[in-house]
């Protein structure tokens, strides 16, 4: 078996196997201390060569979700999920001290985190910001997209729309590094201090282009997350559209009981 046809593209089956075992991995088929198959069991199931399950198995070393040990095989590294913790990381000690809250969260699971840039830029507020910002839709705003990586694996995309007129003052915020304490930190410094974060969440499954975007399955579970950060005045001086892998997120908060 060479290829299979999805779509309007040939897909390699090596490729369709290592997402397949992949999959079994981020659905917990396979857990963290199991080995891998071995080749033969793999040729077996599949019905496929064995170079065609080396190279399968190539790719599912790229994921980062297995290591290799010499004479026994791939086994299924351990990866505890970041503890969100929604009611302390935006804390305002936080930012004054440098951290910025995903890389300090990624920190204290014992976890290597990444955040790569991807745009950062004008852009005509979409709907959904708009109606948050209190802006009309299609007004311009400044966007900043990230993709964050957690052990060298993909596993969150964020898009952050600030209001042009609080940004276009503050050249940090034009930068892929706005400095220590992110962009927060930049904001209240300039002024705008917080009162309050307010977020929403969701699960759904992943779009196709969702799933390539963060190394997941087509249909994987998602947890898309929208954060508004709002001043002590009253407004909305950014909106957070946050797309997670949801196997690799814990959610906690601290719900006072107190009238």
């Amino acid at each position: 078996m060479g290829t299979a046809v999805g779509g309007d593209k040939a897909v390699p089956r090596y490729v369709q196997i290592a997402n397949e075992i992949v999959q079994q991995i981020r659905a917990g088929v396979l857990k963290p201390g199991d080995m891998v198959p071995s080749e033969s069991e793999l040729v077996d199931r599949y019905g496929v060569s064995g170079g065609t399950i080396r190279k399968a198995m190539v790719e599912v070393r790229a994921s980062g979700l297995v290591e290799t040990r010499h004479g026994k095989g791939s086994i299924v590294k351990d990866r505890p999920p970041v503890r969100h913790r929604s009611s302390e990381r935006f804390r305002r000690s936080l930012r004054q001290g440098g951290k910025a809250a995903y890389l300090a969260e990624s920190e204290q699971s014992g976890a290597s985190a990444k955040v790569s840039v991807l745009y950062i830029g004008p852009m005509e507020a979409p709907e959904d910001a708009a109606r948050r910002l209190g802006v009309p839709v299609g007004t311009q705003v400044l966007a900043r997209r990230r993709l964050y990586f957690r052990n060298g694996t993909p596993v969150e995309t964020a898009t952050s729309y600030l209001p042009w007129d609080v940004v276009k003052e503050i050249p940090e915020l034009f930068a892929e590094n706005p400095g220590g304490g992110g962009i927060y930190a930049r904001l209240e410094e300039h002024g705008h201090e917080f009162a309050e974060f307010v977020e929403t969440l969701q699960a759904r499954p992943a779009s196709k282009a969702e799933a390539s975007e963060l190394a997941l399955s087509p249909g994987a579970p998602l947890v898309h997350l929208i954060r508004e950060a709002r001043t002590t005045e009253g407004l909305v001086v950014e909106v957070c559209d946050t797309l997670m892998a949801a196997d690799q997120f814990v959610f906690e908060y601290r719900i006072p009981a107190a009238d």
